[in-house]
C-alpha cells in the first residue's frame, strides 16, 4: 500500500481510478482539517462555532486516518486534538501535549463522547451536544425532557416511542474487504501462535492426532485441528491466496520482509507451530519474552544445524540406542527400566550440558526416576561402564549398607566437558521408586551450593529435572516444588524440565490419568515456555534443548521440554505390554527406532554415508563388549563410588568417635543475650511493635537473672555457631515468628513495608550467614528441600520446623525414603534437624500429636541386643550405628546442646526433635546460664535432683518419661506430697536407647517400682519403642548379677 501511495504522489494515472479517488479524498479531508485548525487559532470570535465545526473535520479525518493508518500502514502528518478542548478551558494551547490524529485516538475519543452523550448530553461540551444533536448553535444546558425518559437501567432496552434516532454514520469510501482481510490475517497469525501447538504432529506413533484427535483418517484429523486453531477464521474467505499483506510487528515468520503473499504467510505459520515443534508461550506476560520465543521459533532458519552437528547427534543417539540394545542383549531377564522409544532423551541432556555450560555454568545437578538412568549415567556422566555392568553380576559391597537397586543409584563426577572445552561438574541424585520425590532434593541441593559459590543469580548453577508424563501430573509433589520457582528463599534461578512422555504411565493410558490436554498443563502456572516435540525429530528436539538452556541463562527461570515418544518395551523389560495396550504395541512393533530413521535421513539429504552410520554402531558395540569383558573382573564395589553428595576432605583424617564440646564462654552468651534482647539501632530508625518491645524487656531480665527461656536457649546455639563460622539456615511454616509466637527472629517495621531487622545477623562482624524464612504452606515440598540443602555442606546446620507436629505426615515420603534410609541406602549422610512441635493439649486426637511413634518404628538399633557400655567411645558409636537420633527435650540448654552437637559430631545424623508448645513458656522450662557453659553437655537423661535423690532407698516409685508430660508429673507429686517417695527421670535422647544410664538409674533405685508415664495413648507415643530396651535392660542386669 506503500508504494501504491508512493507512486500516486508521482503520477494520479499510476494507479486504478478507485485508488485515485480514495488518496484524492484523504488529501482533501487532511487540507479542510489544517485550514480549520488555523482559523480557530487567528479568531477567539464565535469560537464555540468554529470548534464544532472543526469536531465534523476531526471525524471525517479521523475515520479515513484511522483505516489507513491501523490497516493500511501509510504513514502522515496529522493535526491535533487539544482544540477540542479549547470551549473549556481558557488556557492556551500546549503543543507539546497534542496527540496525533494519526494515531486513531480521535476516533476512538469520538466513540466514547457518543456513548456518554447518548445517555445525558449534559456530560458533554456544548458543543459536541450541538453535533450530536445535528444542530448549528449549542444546545441549552437544561436537558429535555424526552432525552430524561431516555435512561433506564438497562442499556439495551429500545428508546421511548416518539424518540428521534440519532443520525447513523455513514462509512467513508474505502477497500474494507481489503482492510477486514488484514484484520483477519493478524488474527490469524495470533490464533497460530496461541493454539498452533493443538495441530503440531507431536505423536511419532501416529495414534494420537493434531489437538489429540485419535480417530478418523489423516486429513480428518488434520482440518479438525486447523479448525481448533483457527475456530471462526476457519471460515473466512480470501478474494486471493496470493493476495500481499503487511506482517505485523508481533511476528517474525517473514525475518527481514515485511510483505508475503497470504499462501506464503499460512505456510511459514504451519511450519513453525504445526510441525513437529508445539510451542505453549502465549500465556507469558512479557512482551520481550514472548518475542525472545518469537526470535528463536519464528524466523526463517530458525533451526539451521551443520552437517557436523548432525553427526554428533546421530552419534550420540546412536550410542543411546546402542547402550540399550546391548544390556537387552547381555541381561535378557533383568529389569534396566531402558528408554527406548524416548533415546532422543539423551542427545538432548547432552546438548543441554554443552549449551549451559558454554554459557557459564559449571555445576549440574540432575534428578530423575528409574526410567533412563543407566542410559543417563553411561552416556551423560561417563561413569564407567565396566562398573555399571558389574551391577548385573550380584557382586557384593566392601562397605556397609543395604544398597540399593542400580537404577536408584546416584553419582558425582567432574569431568572435561569437549563441546565447551570447560570443566563441569555433575551430580545425579539417588532416587527411590517415588518418582518425583527428588524434585525438590535436587532444588535444595542446587541453592545451597549457589551459597557456597556465591552465586546469587544461579549463573553457575543448574538443576535439571527428568520427569514422566504420568507422575509430572499426577504427583503433587511436582506441584509444590514448581512453586519454589520464585520464592526468595528457595528459589534456583530457572530449572529445567524434560518430560520423558511415553504417552502411558504403566499401563495407564493418560486418558484415565489426567484431565488436561497435555501432562505439562501443571507448569503453565510459572508462565514460562513449554516446548512439546516429537521425539523422532532428533533435530527439533535439540533445537528446544539449545533455547531451553539459553532461556535459562538469560531469564533466570524454569522452561519444560516435553518429549513426546513412546515405551518400546513394557513398565520394564519383563513386562508385557500387549496385556493392556494390544493396538499402540502392535505400531510400536512396527515403528523404527528413531536412530534409524536419523540416519536414513542425513544419507538422503548427504551428510552421512550408510557406511558412516554402521562404523558408529560397531565402535560403540566393540566400547561395550570390552567393558563387558572388564566388568567380569570385577569382584566387589563400593557404595561410596555411587555417592551424590561427596564432602571433599570432610573424613579425611578426623576421628568420627571424637565429640567436641557443646558449651560456650559465658561472655559469648552475654554477648548474644544483649543483642538478641535490643531493638535495632537508633541510626535505622526502626518502629518496633509495642508487644516486641515487651518482649525484648521479658529477655534483658532474663539476661540480669543469668536464666534462659527456649527462645533465648535457641538464640544462644544459633549465635554462637554463626560465631564459629557455620552457616545455620531454618525453614518452615511460619518460623520467623514461630508458630506459638515465642521465636521473633525477624522483625518488622510498623510504618515501612517490606523492611525488617534481624538481630541474630548482627552479632559479629565476621559471622557466618543465618538464613531464617517463611515458606510455602508445604511440608512434603519444603522438608525435601531443606534435606537437599543440608546434603551440600556439612558445615551447615538447617533446620525445618513444622507448623505442628502432625503435619510431618504430609512429608512421609521423605522421610521414610531419605531421611530414615538414605544412609543405609546410599551411604549419604545428612545433619538435618526436624522440629516437630508435640504435645496433648487438646487440638483433637492427631492434630495434639507429633506421632512419635512412627519416627521410633524407622529407627533401625536392634531392641533385643544390649550394646557394650563399657565402651569409652560408646555414646558417639552408637549414635554412628543408627540411622537418626530422636529426641524429646524439657530444657532449653538440652536444645541448645543438642543443635550444637549435630555440629560436633564427627559425622553427620538427621535430629527429630519433639519440641514443645506450652512448655515454651511454662515457669519451670528454664535453664541457668551455667548450663549453657564450656564445662556442661547434652544429657541423655535428666536424672531426679529432688528429695528422692537424697534417700534413693527410700523411693517406691521410679518413673520414666519424656517431654512435656515431666511438668504434669512434677504437680501432680507436689500435690500428693510424693516428693521423697517417687523419682522422675527424664529421658530426653529415645533414640539411639540410653542403655548405660537407665541401667544406672535402676540401679541406684534397686527398691522402687519400674513404671513408664506417657500422655499418649498407649499404642502411640515412645512406649511400644522403649518397651522391648527396658525388658532387655533389666534381664542384662539380672544377668550380670
Amino acid at each position: 500500500m506503500e508504494y501504491l501511495f508512493s507512486k500516486w504522489i508521482k503520477n494520479i494515472n499510476s494507479v486504478h481510478k478507485s485508488w485515485h479517488l480514495y488518496f484524492s479524498e484523504f488529501l482533501e479531508s487532511q487540507n479542510k482539517t489544517k485550514n480549520f485548525k488555523t482559523s480557530v487559532r487567528n479568531t477567539t470570535d464565535n469560537k464555540k462555532g468554529a470548534i464544532m465545526k472543526l469536531n465534523q473535520c476531526i471525524i471525517e479525518h479521523a475515520i479515513l486516518a484511522r483505516s489507513l493508518k491501523r490497516h493500511l500502514m501509510i504513514p502522515h502528518r496529522g493535526f491535533n486534538t487539544g482544540l477540542l478542548l479549547a470551549a473549556k478551558s481558557k488556557e492556551p494551547i500546549d503543543k507539546n501535549r497534542l496527540d496525533s490524529v494519526a494515531s486513531g485516538s480521535n476516533a476512538v475519543y469520538i466513540e466514547k463522547l457518543f456513548s456518554k452523550w447518548d445517555k445525558d448530553p449534559n456530560s458533554v461540551n456544548p458543543s459536541w451536544d450541538a453535533y450530536f444533536s445535528n444542530k448549528k448553535s449549542p444546545r441549552s444546558s437544561k436537558p429535555k425532557k424526552h432525552r430524561k425518559q431516555m435512561r433506564t437501567d438497562n442499556p439495551l432496552a429500545a428508546p421511548p416511542s416518539g424518540t428521534a434516532p440519532a443520525p447513523a454514520i455513514q462509512a467513508p469510501n474505502a477497500d474494507w474487504k481489503y482492510i477486514d482481510d488484514h484484520l483477519v490475517v493478524q488474527a490469524i497469525i495470533r490464533a497460530y501462535q496461541t493454539r498452533g501447538h493443538l495441530a503440531a504432529d507431536l505423536d511419532p506413533l501416529g495414534i494420537v492426532g493434531p489437538s489429540g484427535i485419535s480417530s478418523g483418517s489423516g486429513e480428518s484429523k488434520k482440518i479438525k485441528a486447523t479448525k481448533a486453531v483457527l475456530r471462526q477464521h476457519f471460515f473466512y474467505t480470501f478474494n486471493d491466496l496470493n493476495a500481499v499483506f503487511k506482517l505485523p510487528h508481533t511476528t517474525l515468520i517473514g525475518g527481514e520482509e515485511q510483505f508475503l503473499p497470504l499462501q506464503e504467510i499460512l505456510d511459514r505459520l504451519e511450519r513453525v507451530y504445526c510441525g513437529t515443534i508445539g510451542v505453549e508461550y502465549m500465556m507469558i506476560t512479557s512482551l520481550y519474552k514472548s518475542h525472545w520465543i518469537r526470535e528463536h521459533f519464528e524466523k526463517p532458519n530458525s533451526i539451521n544445524f551443520q552437517p557436523e552437528e548432525k553427526k554428533l547427534i546421530l552419534e550420540r543417539l546412536s550410542r543411546t540406542t546402542g547402550f540399550e540394545n546391548f544390556l537387552a542383549k547381555k541381561f535378557i531377564s533383568e529389569k534396566r527400566f531402558g528408554i527406548e522409544g524416548c533415546d532422543i532423551t539423551i542427545p538432548v541432556m547432552k546438548e543441554i550440558v554443552d549449551e549451559s555450560s558454554r554459557l557459564g555454568v559449571e555445576s549440574i545437578h540432575i534428578g530423575m526416576a528409574h526410567r533412563g538412568r543407566l542410559n543417563v549415567l553411561a552416556n551423560v556422566c561417563r561413569k564407567p561402564i565396566p562398573d555399571i555392568l558389574s551391577q548385573f553380576h550380584g557382586i557384593r559391597a566392601s562397605d556397609s549398607g543395604s544398597g540399593d537397586v542400580k537404577y536408584h543409584l546416584g553419582l558425582f563426577t567432574d569431568r572435561h566437558n569437549r563441546q565447551s572445552n570447560r570443566r563441569i561438574r555433575i551430580t545425579v541424585v539417588a532416587n527411590p521408586s517415588h518418582l518425583e520425590f527428588v524434585n525438590p532434593i535436587v532444588l535444595g541441593k542446587a541453592r545451597a551450593e549457589m551459597f557456597e559459590r556465591g552465586d546469587s543469580r544461579g549463573d553457575k548453577v543448574l538443576p535439571i529435572i527428568l520427569h514422566g508424563d504420568a507422575s509430572f501430573c499426577g504427583q503433587g509433589i511436582v506441584f509444590e516444588s514448581i512453586h519454589f520457582s520464585e520464592l526468595p528463599a528457595y528459589t534456583t534461578y530457572g530449572t529445567i524440565h524434560i518430560v520423558v512422555n511415553n504417552q502411558i504411565g504403566f499401563t495407564t493410558d493418560p486418558r484415565f490419568s489426567r484431565s488436561s490436554r497435555y501432562c505439562t498443563d501443571v507448569a503453565r502456572v510459572l508462565n514460562v515456555p513449554i516446548f512439546h516435540v516429537n521425539a523422532d525429530d532428533p533435530e527439533a528436539c535439540c533445537h528446544c534443548a539449545r533455547v531451553a538452556a539459553k532461556w535459562r541463562a538469560k531469564f533466570h527461570q524454569d522452561v519444560v521440554i516435553d518429549i513426546v515418544g513412546y515405551r518400546r518395551n513394557g513398565h520394564n523389560e519383563a513386562d508385557e505390554p500387549m496385556f493392556t495396550q494390544p493396538l499402540m504395541y502392535q505400531r510400536i512393533r512396527k515403528t523404527k527406532p528413531c536412530v534409524l530413521k536419523y540416519a536414513e535421513k542425513l544419507v538422503k539429504e548427504g551428510t552421512i554415508k550408510m557406511e558412516e552410520y554402521t562404523a558408529m554402531n560397531a565402535k560403540y558395540e566393540k566400547i561395550c563388549n570390552d567393558a563387558y569383558e572388564e566388568s567380569k573382573k570385577h569382584t566387589e564395589f563400593k557404595y561410596s563410588d555411587w555417592l551424590d553428595s561427596p564432602w571433599p576432605g570432610y573424613f579425611q583424617g578426623r576421628d568420627r568417635l571424637k565429640v567436641c564440646p557443646t558449651g560456650v564462654n559465658s561472655k559469648v552468651l552475654d554477648h548474644i543475650g544483649k543483642i538478641y534482647s535490643s531493638p535495632p539501632p537508633e541510626e535505622r530508625k526502626f518502629v518496633v511493635h509495642k508487644g516486641i518491645l515487651r518482649i525484648l524487656g521479658l529477655r534483658k531480665q532474663m539476661l540480669k537473672s543469668k536464666v534462659a527461656d527456649w527462645s533465648l536457649g535457641e538464640a544462644f546455639a544459633i549465635g554462637s555457631l554463626l560465631k564459629d563460622n557455620i552457616h545455620v539456615r531454618v525453614s518452615g511454616q511460619d518460623v520467623e515468628r514461630g508458630t506459638f509466637s515465642h521465636r521473633h527472629h525477624v522483625l518488622h517495621h510498623q510504618t515501612k513495608d517490606k523492611v525488617k531487622y534481624n538481630a541474630l545477623q548482627h552479632l559479629y562482624p565476621d559471622q557466618a550467614s543465618y538464613h531464617i524464612c517463611n515458606s510455602s504452606l508445604s511440608e512434603c515440598g519444603v522438608l525435601g528441600f531443606d534435606l537437599g540443602y543440608s546434603m551440600a555442606n556439612p558445615n551447615t546446620l538447617v533446620i525445618w520446623e513444622a507448623q505442628f507436629g502432625d503435619f510431618a505426615n504430609t512429608a512421609q515420603p521423605i522421610i521414610d525414603t531419605f531421611l530414615a534410609s538414605g544412609e543405609t541406602k546410599w551411604v549419604r549422610q545428612s545433619g538435618l534437624v526436624l522440629n516437630l512441635p508435640h504435645s496433648m493439649e487438646g487440638m483433637g486426637p492427631e492434630h495434639s500429636s507429633g506421632r512419635i511413634e512412627r519416627f521410633l518404628q524407622l529407627s533401625d538399633d536392634d531392641p533385643d541386643v544390649y550394646p557394650d557400655t563399657c565402651d569409652c567411645d560408646f555414646v558417639a558409636r552408637q549414635i554412628m550405628s543408627t540411622n537418626w537420633i530422636i529426641t524429646n527435650v524439657t530444657t532449653p540448654a538440652n536444645y541448645f546442646h543438642a543443635l550444637r552437637r549435630q555440629v560436633a559430631f564427627g559425622f553427620r545424623k538427621p535430629l527429630i526433635n519433639f519440641s514443645p508448645k506450652s512448655v515454651l513458656r511454662h515457669p519451670l522450662a528454664r535453664s541457668p546460664f551455667r548450663d549453657f557453659n564450656e564445662c556442661s553437655s547434652f544429657q541423655r537423661i535428666i536424672p531426679e535432683t529432688g528429695e528422692a535423690a537424697k534417700n534413693p532407698e527410700c523411693v517406691k516409685k521410679l518413673v520414666f518419661c519424656t517431654g512435656k508430660v515431666y511438668y504434669d508429673l512434677v504437680k501432680e507429686r507436689d500435690d500428693h506430697e510424693q516428693n521423697d517417695t517417687v523419682a522422675l527421670v527424664r529421658i530426653e535422647q529415645v533414640c539411639p536407647f540410653p542403655y548405660d544410664l537407665i541401667t544406672n538409674e535402676i540401679a541406684l533405685y534397686k527398691d522402687a517400682e519400674l513404671l513408664w508415664a506417657q500422655e499418649e495413648h498407649k499404642n502411640q507415643g515412645a512406649w511400644s519403642y522403649v518397651q522391648a530396651r527396658f525388658d532387655t535392660t533389666i534381664l542384662n542386669q539380672k544377668s550380670e548379677t
